[in-house]
């Protein structure tokens, strides 16, 4: 969509970019092409898109021949797709039952998020997929990083491991501001995630990854004593030699597998309630 364009629906629609609801509309093909060539390429059985906006993506998406559904949370913007014949949930993507609207294993979630809710998308799709085996997701670039980022490095951190885990991450395109209407501050880059097929999404591995960077000045051992109650400190450091961990590494220091390897050792040596 071009400037004009935009400002001519907004205008049609008789509304303007809402600021509570991270609108940053895509101005221009580059960045839409290359997503849409990227979600093809996840050959999509079903593509739920959060946030259409204007529909930028959402014009070319409904030409893929596969069922779509949009969700959007702004109320004027839920009507217009609603009139154009599409199947729209009026809702906030955060809170609805994804296992009700991703029964069939192939769905693709594809966005230009808003930037206050794309953590949080991410890490809850991560944790509890459904049939979501895809996702091509815009981030701040900050936060685009943050995801990426390897062990030991300054942006590594519970994203990381958590986007890690379950996904296979690649760029698929930087974003500039100048490249949304209204103007961000900051850049963006779009993101494609592949579904794993190794460790099974599990809500209390985050819960302890959660733990784990608390409080990152602190060693990891110390952490996790307020992991679960039965955790005693002794009890940690001896699984750390076990495991040939220093009693002094911090949750920065130790790989994806790393984690999974220790959760694991003391999911199945201290069980809760021991």
């Amino acid at each position: 969509m071009t400037i004009n364009e935009i400002r001519r629906r907004l205008q049609e629609l008789e509304i303007t970019p809402k600021k509570s609801l991270g609108q940053n509309f895509l101005v221009g093909d580059r960045v839409v092409k290359a997503i849409i060539g990227r979600t093809q390429s996840l050959k999509p059985q079903g593509i739920i898109e959060v946030g259409p906006g204007l529909g930028a993506l959402t014009d070319e998406l409904r030409e893929m021949g596969v069922p779509l559904l949009l969700i959007e949370l702004d109320h004027q913007l839920a009507r217009h797709w609603r009139e154009q014949k599409l199947n729209v949930m009026e809702h906030d993507a955060l809170r609805v039952d994804w296992n009700d609207i991703t029964a069939c294993r192939g769905t693709i979630v594809v966005s230009n998020l808003p930037y206050q809710i794309s953590s949080s998308l991410l890490v809850d799709r991560s944790v509890a997929p459904g049939g979501v085996t895809g996702m091509v997701l815009m981030f701040q670039k900050e936060v685009a990083r943050r995801i990426r980022a390897a062990h030991a490095h300054s942006d590594y951190g519970l994203l990381s491991v958590i986007a890690q885990s379950y996904w296979d991450i690649d760029l698929v395109v930087e974003a500039a501001p100048a490249e949304f209407f209204p103007v961000p501050k900051i850049a963006s880059r779009v993101l494609e995630f592949r579904a794993k097929t190794g460790p099974q999404p599990a809500k209390m591995f985050l819960k302890f990854v959660k733990t784990a960077f608390s409080q990152r000045r602190k060693h990891l051992a110390s952490n996790l004593t307020a992991w679960k109650s039965n955790r005693k400190k002794a009890q940690i450091t001896e699984i750390f030699e076990q495991l040939a961990f220093s009693p002094t590494v911090r949750a920065e220091q130790l790989t994806v597998a790393q984690f999974h390897l220790l959760f694991d050792r003391l999911e199945s040596t201290l069980p809760e309630g021991v």
